[in-house]
């Protein structure tokens, strides 16, 4: 089967002068020409013009592309790359579709959309840190699994996480003994709530990567002045910290 160019570009959505342009600077040659001077393409170059326009559509420009054809070697894989690229590019646009979804929610249910539990992600503030102790499959696991929540079931989650750290505070304001059964049915909370987080060793079942991230964990609400912050004070900080590794050494 062939296709002349006029019937090609009518079915691709481009010109004729695209396709001749496009044999011009060597990207698509016509399959054959006819004594007429007609340009005719089989399905092998209907296949390659496919690819230009995806390569087209992601951004990539003429001299880009043309590196791209010629550096391949076998036409099947390049077409499980672009395949892949569509999956990501799909990926994130359905993420940016979720996210204008939950400020659509939130203006109507009269909320801040600008509220970091709206919209930031569950940890897009600390992506580079995620990244780097548990790699980026944990980021983005969690992160798709946040931005997957209803606008209610985010804001069931934040009451959830802000009880935990209020029974936390309120313990070591009572100078509660970090190994205590109390603070240890804290810390088997604090680890319940990261067992619900996609991507993390907990919800894994993983259990050495669990307690050397619950260890981490404690250190780094001690080091990292944010979380001290949320914990009241350095003291509510090394309290939590304290009780969590002493839950990761023996519960665990």
């Amino acid at each position: 089967m062939e296709w002349t160019i006029q019937e090609l570009a009518a079915r691709a959505g481009i010109s004729s002068r695209t396709l001749r342009h496009y044999d011009r600077v060597g990207l698509l040659a016509p399959s054959r020409v006819g004594a007429n001077g007609y340009r005719y393409y089989d399905p092998g170059a209907v296949a390659r013009l496919q690819r230009i326009l995806l390569m087209r559509r992601l951004g990539m420009g003429l001299p880009a592309i043309a590196e791209v054809l010629a550096d391949e070697v076998d036409t099947c894989d390049g077409l499980r790359a672009h395949i892949a690229a569509l999956e990501e590019e799909r990926d994130r646009i359905e993420r940016q579709i979720r996210s204008v979804r939950h400020t659509l929610e939130a203006l109507q249910a009269g909320a801040e959309p600008r509220m970091d539990v709206m919209l930031a992600g569950f940890n897009d503030r600390y992506k580079d840190e995620v990244i780097s102790r548990w790699g980026e499959r944990a980021f983005q696991v969690s992160n798709d699994w946040w931005h997957g929540k209803t606008l209610d079931q985010q804001l069931a989650w934040k009451q959830a996480v802000e009880d935990l750290v209020a029974a936390w505070v309120a313990a070591a304001k009572a100078g509660v003994c970090p190994t205590s059964e109390h603070a240890q049915s804290l810390a088997a909370r604090h680890v319940q709530w990261l067992s619900q987080i996609p991507g993390t060793p907990t919800a894994e079942g993983d259990r050495e990567c669990s307690i050397e991230m619950v260890k981490g964990l404690g250190d780094m609400y001690v080091d990292d002045p944010r979380f001290a912050g949320m914990y009241d004070d350095a003291a509510g900080a090394t309290f939590v910290r304290d009780a969590l590794q002493a839950y990761a050494r023996t519960r665990m």
